[in-house]
């Protein structure tokens, strides 16, 4: 999966990022409008933008900026990296209205016994100004990744997402394996490939 990387430090309200795009659902089903996703890493941070040309349903009790369990259960979005050598990987979700969610998995769908402090560390944002169409970004610094998921070269990440709530469907940037959705599959996320954002 590509990961742009900037050399210069990116800020939430100047990001101009490069969007990949995913058009059907884990059936095949086309994904009419189309969702839009970037992952990105500057310096010091990395980078995770959703955005869709569509109204959404978060979480009743997400906002902005705000941890909140359960986000999947409504739209959200999601971020997974993995580390490949033991199969541990971080799982965010990031709900339109910035509202998001975070932890450390030991190996597929296993919680680790002692979770990283997220809320000291992640940021998240929304741009909530037209409500028939969402754009949220989360914000990860890049030693807390590598604190606690060894993030660097040979890192493996998928970027997923459940839209259309209540009629739920999932989408995985990634094709997974399987017949029913399930997006905790560490051993089929790819590699991180780096492309280099141009410089202004």
């Amino acid at each position: 999966m590509q990961i742009f990387t900037a050399s210069r430090l990116l800020a939430w309200g100047e990001l101009d990022l490069p969007l990949l795009g995913v058009s059907s659902d884990w059936f095949g089903k086309a994904l009419n409008p189309p969702l839009g996703f970037c992952v990105a890493a500057d310096p010091e941070v990395l980078w995770f933008v959703a955005t869709r040309q569509a109204s959404a349903l978060s979480h009743p009790d997400s906002r902005e900026g705000r941890f909140t369990p359960e986000l999947w259960k409504h739209d959200t979005s999601e971020l997974f990296i993995g580390h490949p050598g033991s199969g541990a990987y971080l799982e965010f979700n990031l709900a339109p209205d910035g509202g998001w969610w975070a932890a450390r998995f030991d190996s597929a769908r296993e919680p680790s016994g002692a979770q990283p402090d997220f809320q000291t560390h992640v940021s998240a944002y929304a741009a909530q100004d037209d409500p028939g169409m969402w754009l949220a970004a989360l914000r990860v610094p890049l030693v807390f990744l590598k604190e606690h998921i060894g993030f660097g070269v040979g890192s493996t990440g998928n970027s997923t997402f459940i839209l259309n709530s209540p009629q739920q469907t999932f989408h995985s940037a990634v094709k997974l394996p399987g017949k029913d959705p399930d997006f905790h599959q560490p051993s089929s996320f790819p590699k991180l490939i780096p492309s280099a954002l141009p410089s202004r």
